[in-house]
């Protein structure tokens, strides 16, 4: 593209502030030429500082303004239609995580984006972490060995107010789901990353600490994949006063720990020390090898904020990303089907708490673009 991609950003609450705020740090690359909300004052908010148009539906805008890309920002639920929309009005999509509540629903936006021939990714900002790079890029080496089992966590905390603050959160329709869904999503989705494809999922979901909400918030749960390994999956809203998240790689040849999106350990056998067959394993200090990743000042690898800490640079290197596969130089790293894949995990893992019974988990047909 010879001129500057041209973007629409579809709901002006909290999410879209954080989008306009990458949108300002791509500079010349980027033009907010749109902002989309019925509520006319939340648009005009967003729209001030960049001088863009402001419409109260995306026909609207479609009708009135020349954009390429529509951000779609609305509620979860409200996600898949956007996307249609966008799709058939001939604009490629950034669409917050998830892509939609269901993997059915997932399927229909991946057959929707196939005959519009555009590009669509999911927000899944901490694939690009460092930390993420450096696990997923020993797992493509064969660094860990062969995979064995996970281990991913998020142990947070929502307060009544969270909940009462919008009718749309805590509810089926809309949110699509609980502490797993909403706030999980992402330790999921890195659970996708490096250990492949799910196959089976078991669980059990609960509403323990919070009332007036159709979903939970606490879920526990078991994945298989296809390679054999096993994962254990945790997440709550329910975790006073709130710690962190938490996802553990193990393999016979070495593992990782990434909490709170920083690389905090990581060990990878010599071929020498494959050999040995050690009878029990070392201590964590003496095989910990993080601080071979470490920056000149002793900085693990992790998320950098910046813009007053609202967004991470991975925001940036994912609209980045999207950039070039726009531009035909770079492979999408984030497509439907990645996010088909967590969000199939999630809904299996509902699925199997409300039956007793695990969940055998599908994968999608496609033929537009996928993550490398």
């Amino acid at each position: 593209m010879s001129r500057r991609t041209r973007f629409a950003v579809l709901g002006a609450g909290v999410i879209a502030q954080q989008h306009s705020t990458v949108l300002h740090q791509l500079g010349d690359e980027v033009e907010l030429v749109a902002v989309v909300d019925p509520v006319r004052s939340r648009a005009e908010a967003l729209a001030a500082e960049p001088g863009a148009q402001v419409h109260a539906t995306l026909a609207e805008a479609c009708a009135t303004v020349d954009f390429d890309v529509t951000v779609v920002c609305t509620p979860t639920g409200m996600h898949g239609e956007a996307v249609v929309q966008a799709l058939g009005a001939g604009k490629h999509v950034v669409v917050e995580k998830p892509a939609e509540v269901s993997t059915e629903r997932i399927e229909a936006l991946i057959a929707a984006r196939d005959r519009a021939g555009r590009l669509v990714t999911v927000v899944s900002q901490h694939r690009f972490d460092p930390s993420t790079e450096i696990v997923v890029d020993a797992v493509a080496r064969g660094g860990f060995g062969r995979l064995t089992s996970a281990i991913a966590s998020v142990d947070w905390w929502r307060g009544q107010n969270y909940y009462d603050s919008g009718d749309w959160r805590g509810t089926w329709a809309l949110d699509g789901g609980g502490a797993l869904m909403n706030q999980g999503v992402h330790t999921v989705d890195l659970l996708v990353a490096t250990m492949g494809r799910p196959v089976e999922v078991f669980g059990y979901a609960g509403t323990l600490a919070h009332e007036r909400i159709e979903v939970e918030d606490v879920a526990v749960g078991a994945v298989r994949f296809a390679s054999g390994a096993l994962a254990v999956l945790h997440a709550s809203t329910a975790v006073h006063p709130g710690l962190g998240t938490r996802l553990q790689v193990h393999g016979d040849r070495g593992s990782a720990v990434i909490e709170d999106d920083r690389l905090v350990y990581f060990h990878s056998a010599p071929d020498e020390e494959r050999a040995l067959e050690v009878s029990m394993g070392g201590s964590r200090a003496g095989t910990n090898q993080v601080q071979r990743f470490a920056g000149p000042d002793g900085t693990l690898p992790g998320p950098v904020t910046s813009v007053a800490g609202r967004m991470s640079d991975a925001h940036l290197l994912q609209y980045r990303n999207f950039l070039a596969a726009l531009r035909g130089e770079e492979e999408l790293r984030v497509g439907l089907e990645d996010n088909h894949r967590a969000v199939g995990i999630i809904t299996g893992l509902y699925e199997a708490a409300r039956s007793g019974r695990p969940v055998a988990l599908s994968e999608p047909v496609g033929t537009g673009p996928r993550s490398r």
